[in-house]
């Protein structure tokens, strides 16, 4: 499946044009090697962006397209977590209003996080299917921009700035390895990059692996440990620029899972959540080898409790 002429696409001159549009406003993250996990393995360490994921990348981008009036009238967005925080921070750096739907069973350490950075959250749908019903009903009765999380050119052409930083700070990359929720971030650095890029999904929440399979987007039921990777479908932008980049797609157990983040916690010192522990999942269960290879590690937004209960079992 390839984007068609009405399908809206993304390219590396859009990526370019974003990362002129947000780089004074976050943070260029750290890339580190990793001996432990093999000579030429590098970690893009994008836990430590804004509000602890490489969210605000393609939120600002977003924002920064919005005309006065529309600024005027608010945003409002869809997520469990991440994006939803991304959007509560950049729209008050921005002095705009934002609604953020979310669904009964969020992390509430995300929601509490959200509601800090001074959004409005909508917790009434009982789980992500019907959330996505509701903003619908909220959009168009409140008149907001929606800001989606993943199905958005302009959000996923921010996100692909975390692809131009991989590339001029790791020498002789060969690989890109990400986590996949929605495709938001895998389309964006996919455009972006001209190396081999691979998506890891959870078993549990294989959204882009369905997707890329059925060549369009389609419905999945997540019920991962990774809940920043809960996406109920991919993006038909993802799927149609994974599709036409020739995107791998792999994806990994909820045990995988686990000891990826046991090993970030004790050995890279990075302080992740599940979901960004997907992409060492797959190297360190083997699913992905060969070359020079950076693992995107996004998400530094877990809960003590979900934290306590990765890190004190000790996998088998």
């Amino acid at each position: 499946m390839s984007a068609t002429s009405d399908q809206p696409t993304v390219n590396r001159d859009d990526v370019l044009r974003a990362r002129d549009a947000i780089a004074d406003r976050l943070h260029r993250t750290p890339v580190f090697s990793s001996q432990t996990l093999g000579d030429g393995v590098y970690l893009k360490a994008e836990l430590f962006q804004k509000t602890g994921s490489f969210k605000p990348r393609g939120v600002l981008n977003k924002l920064a397209s919005l005309t006065a009036q529309e600024k005027r009238r608010g945003v409002i967005t869809i997520s469990a977590g991440n994006h939803a925080q991304a959007v509560a921070w950049a729209a008050a750096v921005e002095g705009i209003d934002a609604l953020i739907v979310t669904w009964a069973a969020a992390s509430p350490q995300k929601v509490a996080a959200t509601r800090h950075y001074g959004a409005t959250v909508d917790m009434e749908s009982p789980g992500p299917a019907e959330a996505f019903d509701r903003l619908a009903e909220l959009e168009a009765s409140s008149g907001r921009t929606l800001v989606h999380p993943f199905n958005d050119p302009t959000v996923q052409a921010g996100a692909g700035t975390v692809g131009l930083e991989i590339e001029e700070d790791v020498p002789d990359l060969d690989t890109v390895i990400v986590p996949v929720g929605g495709g938001g971030l895998i389309s964006g650095i996919a455009a972006a990059v001209s190396c081999r890029v691979i998506a890891v999904e959870p078993e549990l929440s294989p959204a882009l692996y369905e997707g890329l399979k059925a060549g369009r987007s389609v419905p999945v039921h997540p019920n991962s440990i990774a809940d920043g990777l809960g996406a109920p479908f991919a993006g038909e932008t993802a799927v149609a620029i994974c599709a036409q980049r020739g995107v791998e797609s792999v994806l990994v157990t909820e045990a995988e899972i686990a000891e990826g983040m046991r090993f970030l916690y004790g050995r890279a010192k990075l302080a992740c959540e599940p979901a960004g522990a997907a992409a060492v999942a797959a190297l360190l269960s083997g699913k992905v080898s060969g070359g020079t290879v950076c693992c995107v590690v996004s998400g530094g937004n877990v809960s003590p409790e979900t934290a306590a209960s990765v890190l004190a079992s000790t996998g088998g």
